[in-house]
């Protein structure tokens, strides 16, 4: 047969053998029908679409069922062992053919064959027939829409997931495996999530994350693509804990040498992007940590320094960065109108928030290390870190510039961009000293997209401005800006009822505490308070101590509320719109009872806040004079 088909040239001889094989196929003896098919083997080729197309009608899809059937021991006529495995051998290797022609792969029939293709799978990944398998389920799920609603409804990713690990690396059976899941992940929802598929999908990243560290070809970056989706989809918070809960760990070395191997090559920029995604996501999943660790690249005997990851992380965010931020001000404020869609816009955000998020990540990863010996030993690297963060938040900083010399103070790249610089000053507060003060009254103006007035942009400055206004230099630029008054304000939104997006009451106690530095100098540096906003701000005192049975609130409104009594008088407060006497008889009362604590000494939490009970005794002595009904309350 083999000399015969040597002598054949490519369409005069082939001609009659395909008859030949059509009359065998159209037999009325399956013995016929089975020669036909082991013929259909021998002489067509799998890109010979017409011949398949003839092959499959003469042989009929009943036929082709029975066998496959068959050969898993479900034909009526099975009579043993004896040929079912080269009936199920058969039958796989022709079906995988006929999946070459569009209009078959995309037949009902053949979509009511994958159930029982993935039950053939599932016998394990060391079937002759496994790779044919894989093409089946590729070719019919890409062929209709309802092919990967079957695949997924019939375990596909219950069968799928176990195997990746032990197949071939960069097999063609794996990079059929890696497209499959690719369609399977764009169909799952955060609604179709359970135990048993989180776990399956945890599988499933394991098993990527090898072939994305170990390869070096296109299936490299379909391994990163698919990685992408799983991690960035609407359930991948779900999958984090099974993630930790993997008793393999290789996983997240894997993840990290695919992701040096990508940044430090010349890659697309768009593949880049999805490695600083994976990188993002395995800070959220892993804590920044993750970040140190030896690299072992593929073909590459020694392995990389420790701090390769987090270099090639924070220098390729700040590239990005300085890319999108100048990309946007384009879009914004240069491209011609109707050039630039809002979507494009849009896009441009959601990729800055991710370089923003790792940047963050990594301020809040050094500020650890700075605290806690062990967790990097090598000193040189936090230079390199330190000038990188610099050069970062410079670029920042020059894109909010822009942004206030063009008038404009709404927008979600604007208020993230205060979030990173407030993240970065929160550990080095000095940091670009000159540009933060030239335009700190304007970060704290900005406003996102969804608020109606500035606040979370003061909330994110607030640990920076408490600490420098724990020095007069400070204390003088928050009051010479006007900048208080937006912390003023702040506090008044933390403080008063209604929900605030905050998470606990760090806020609050920074916004009290700025506000307690800057009176406390008030007399040192000549500043002279709106009587208009802080009459606001007791009024929302005297609300958020009424309502709270814990001390230190109690305590630390009363401080702030003496403090402010410095600057004014009981007649001058209550000719503001603002204050009323039940907000004062409410202010007196919060008074009294501290200033009672005080005398009595018997609380231990008024004795952790001796500090706080000072404030309010000594300026209770300078102000009682000109408070005749918080005096009376007090000495009653």
């Amino acid at each position: 047969m083999d000399d015969r088909q040597e002598e054949l040239s490519p369409r005069q001889e082939q001609s009659p053998s395909l008859d030949d094989c059509l009359k065998l196929l159209k037999g009325e003896r399956d013995e016929q029908r089975l020669a036909g098919l082991l013929l259909v083997t021998k002489f067509c080729r799998n890109d010979d679409i017409v011949s398949l197309r003839k092959v499959y009608d003469a042989v009929g899809a009943r036929f082709l069922d029975r066998l496959l059937r068959t050969g898993l021991g479900k034909g009526s006529g099975s009579d043993g062992n004896d040929n079912r495995d080269a009936y199920l051998q058969l039958s796989v290797t022709v079906l995988a053919a006929f999946c070459r022609v569009p209009e078959i792969a995309s037949s009902e029939e053949m979509v009511s064959r994958l159930p029982l293709i993935l039950e053939i799978m599932s016998k394990g990944p060391g079937l002759p027939v496994i790779e044919e398998c894989y093409e089946i389920l590729y070719l019919v799920s890409t062929s209709r829409e309802d092919g990967v609603l079957t695949l997924i409804n019939s375990g596909g990713l219950r069968v799928i997931a176990p195997q990746m690990s032990n197949l071939h690396d960069g097999s063609h059976a794996m990079e059929l495996a890696i497209k499959i899941l690719q369609l399977l992940v764009s169909k799952l929802s955060g609604e179709s999530m359970n135990v048993e598929r989180l776990l399956q999908l945890s599988l499933v990243v394991a098993a990527v994350s090898r072939q994305f560290a170990v390869l070096h070809n296109a299936l490299k970056f379909e391994a990163l693509h698919l990685l992408s989706a799983i991690l960035c989809s609407d359930y991948s918070a779900l999958l984090h804990e099974p993630l930790r809960s993997m008793p393999e760990t290789n996983w997240t070395d894997y993840m990290r040498a695919g992701v040096v191997a990508i940044l430090q090559n010349r890659v697309a920029p768009a593949e880049k992007l999805h490695a600083l995604i994976l990188a993002e996501n395995m800070m959220t999943i892993m804590d920044e940590k993750w970040l140190i660790g030896r690299v072992k690249l593929h073909n590459v005997e020694e392995h990389l320094p420790d701090d390769r990851c987090l270099l090639l992380v924070l220098e390729s965010s700040r590239v990005e960065i300085a890319v999108l931020l100048n990309e946007l001000a384009y879009s914004k404020y240069e491209a011609p109108k109707n050039t630039s869609t809002a979507e494009n816009v849009l896009l441009k955000q959601r990729h800055l928030a991710i370089s923003f998020s790792l940047v963050e990540k990594i301020i809040k990863f050094i500020s650890s290390a700075c605290e806690n010996e062990g967790i990097l030993t090598d000193e040189t690297i936090f230079p390199k870190v330190i000038k990188s963060l610099n050069e970062t938040v410079g670029v920042v900083l020059e894109y909010l510039k822009d942004a206030k010399e063009r008038g404009q103070k709404k927008g979600n790249d604007l208020i993230a961009s205060v979030r990173l610089v407030g993240s970065y000053l929160a550990e080095t507060p000095i940091a670009c000293k000159e540009q933060v003060q030239d335009l700190l009254l304007y970060m704290l103006s900005v406003e996102g997209e969804d608020e109606s007035s500035p606040f979370m942009s003061t909330c994110f400055l607030l640990p920076m401005l408490c600490q420098i206004t724990m020095k007069t230099e400070g204390c003088k630029v928050l009051a010479a800006s006007g900048g208080y008054k937006a912390v003023v304000e702040c506090l008044i939104k933390l403080i008063q009822p209604g929900d605030q997006d905050v998470d606990d009451n760090g806020c609050i106690f920074l916004a009290c505490d700025t506000v307690m530095n800057l009176l406390l100098k008030g007399e040192e540096i000549r500043f002279s308070p709106d009587e208009c906003t802080f009459s606001r701000l007791l009024k929302a005192l005297a609300y958020w101590a009424d309502h709270s049975n814990d001390p230190s609130v109690v305590i630390m409104a009363a401080s702030i509320c003496s403090l402010i009594f410095d600057f004014t008088s009981e007649d001058a407060l209550l000719k503001q719109q603002n204050f009323d006497s039940s907000s004062l008889d409410i202010i007196a009362r919060i008074l009294a009872r501290s200033l009672s604590s005080w005398r009595q000494d018997v609380s231990e939490n008024v004795k952790a806040e001796t500090d706080l009970l000072e404030i309010i005794t000594a300026g209770y002595s300078r102000w009682a004079d000109r408070f005749p009904a918080v005096k009376r309350t007090v000495e009653r």
